[in-house]
This record gives C-alpha cells, sequence and structure tokens, in this order.
C-alpha cells in the first residue's frame, strides 16, 4: 500500500492555495473594486478566511465588517455581486487549473468578540466601584 507523501512545508497544497487566494482577494477589494455602492466602505472590510473545496470549484470566503450593521447588508449584496468580476481577476493572478467560484460569508467572530470584550470591560469597571452595603 502506497502511502501518502508530504511536503515537508507543514501546510497542504489546498491550504496554501486558500491563503494565497484570500491575500489576492484582499488587494483586488482594497485597490481594484469599483464598485461606488460599496467601495467607500471597503476599507472597513477584513477577509478572515477562505475554505477551498477539494476539487477548488467553490471558495468560501468569510470576511467580517467594522461598518456599522445598517452597511453590512450593503457589502453582502455588493461582494456577491462583483463576485465574477473578483473570480476574473483572480484568473489573472494565480496559476491554477481551475479558479472556484467565489461564495462570500460574513463572519460574526470579531463583532462578537468586540461585544464580549466591552461586556468584560463593564464588569471589570462595576467591580472597582466601592459597593454601599
Amino acid at each position: 500500500m502506497a502511502t501518502k507523501r508530504s511536503s515537508g512545508h507543514g501546510y497542504a497544497r489546498s491550504d496554501r492555495v486558500s491563503e494565497q487566494i484570500r491575500r489576492e482577494l484582499a488587494d483586488l477589494l482594497r485597490f481594484h473594486l469599483k464598485d461606488l455602492r460599496i467601495a467607500p466602505k471597503l476599507t472597513l472590510v477584513t477577509l478572515t478566511a477562505v475554505e477551498v473545496t477539494a476539487d477548488y470549484a467553490h471558495a468560501k470566503v468569510f470576511y467580517t465588517s467594522l461598518a456599522d450593521p445598517a452597511s453590512n447588508e450593503m457589502i453582502d449584496q455588493g461582494l456577491k455581486h462583483s463576485a465574477s468580476f473578483l473570480r476574473r481577476e483572480l484568473g489573472r493572478r494565480i496559476r491554477i487549473h481551475h479558479i472556484p467560484e467565489l461564495h462570500f460569508v460574513f463572519d460574526p467572530s470579531v463583532q462578537e468578540g468586540a461585544r464580549l470584550s466591552k461586556l468584560i470591560d463593564e464588569a471589570v469597571e462595576s467591580d472597582k466601584k466601592p459597593r454601599d452595603e
């Protein structure tokens, strides 16, 4: 039975491709996307991760935003609308056999972390106040 050889680098090829897609998309969003509906808000968008399927047919692009919650829906629609342009531009930058179809998914972890941090800060502050007994 043949054993699978590792490259010795510690990362699977799909991990390297995912990271390259994330870096290239971040650059495209920051400097090359001209959609006036969302371009001003994109400075507040961070790509947190990219997951590609084994056959590289699809990629989930996780993003978070520090924009106000009302803008998040507009950002989501703008990213989904721009997916074909971004995929085409990825094809010009990345040399893989098949450029995956992009699916943008909002990642609430950063907002949730900020909310929890605020709660912790409020709890610590309330513990510092002298108690009237």
